[in-house]
């Protein structure tokens, strides 16, 4: 049996920012502590003083982790950066491995805690009238992560067998599913990395999903579009 892993959660794509340390064993995953701020505005000013409140709550250092793993979206794309800067800054001072999941993949987590069902759609606030969204078959995402315009999204699914729309199901209009409010945490993040955590495999660089291109734009880039 292989040692388990303590690894420090991260995830900033969201509304809330979400930080945790956790403890990933071959037959369980735990929780030492966590915390979950609900201040989009604030992601660079809260995080690394949540970070620093779990550490000295588990009573860990920073050479006593093994791993960072942080939700690499989708989600805008200040929110989502500083999250992913900070992770990869720690991890890289540290020496150890950093990790990215998708956001949704570790909502999908929470939810597969909860209630047992076969086809899942995650919808979250994309903002500009759109949703962030996945679709997973048994607990494996099977279509997204995507971005699109929640009526679109309704249409678009309206012959697949969907059993529970989780996140924030209220973004979408009149649909004939269930849904189920479902907040991020530290559990979920550690849930959807445990499979690398567990293999022992060197983690793929972090790539960001933003699915669009950012508000702020080049001066130069500016110009063309005037043209």
């Amino acid at each position: 049996m292989a040692d388990p892993t303590r690894v420090l959660v991260i995830d900033t794509a969201t509304a809330a920012v979400v930080t945790g340390v956790a403890v990933v064993a071959d037959d369980e995953i735990g929780v030492v502590a966590s915390r979950v701020v609900a201040d989009q505005r604030r992601h660079a000013e809260t995080l690394t003083t949540l970070m620093k409140e779990c550490l000295d709550e588990a009573a860990w250092h920073g050479r006593d982790l093994d791993a960072v793993v942080v939700g690499c979206g989708p989600g805008p794309f200040t929110g989502l950066r500083v999250g992913m800067a900070t992770a990869a800054a720690y991890a890289d001072a540290l020496r150890i491995p950093v990790h990215g999941v998708c956001t949704l993949d570790a909502l999908a987590a929470t939810v597969d805690r909860g209630r047992a069902t076969s086809s899942l759609l995650l919808v979250t606030d994309a903002r500009r009238r759109e949703v962030y969204w996945a679709r997973y078959a048994d607990g494996t995402r099977v279509d997204g992560p995507g971005v699109v315009a929640p009526a679109t999204l309704v249409e678009q699914l309206a012959d697949e067998q969907i059993d529970l729309v989780a996140g924030v199901p209220s973004l979408l209009p009149e649909n004939p599913w269930a849904g189920a409010e479902t907040s991020l945490d530290a559990l979920g993040l550690a849930a959807a990395a445990a499979p690398a955590l567990r293999s022992g495999v060197d983690p793929d660089p972090l790539v960001p999903l933003y699915l669009r291109r950012p508000d702020a734009v080049e001066l130069a880039d500016q110009k063309k579009k005037r043209v």
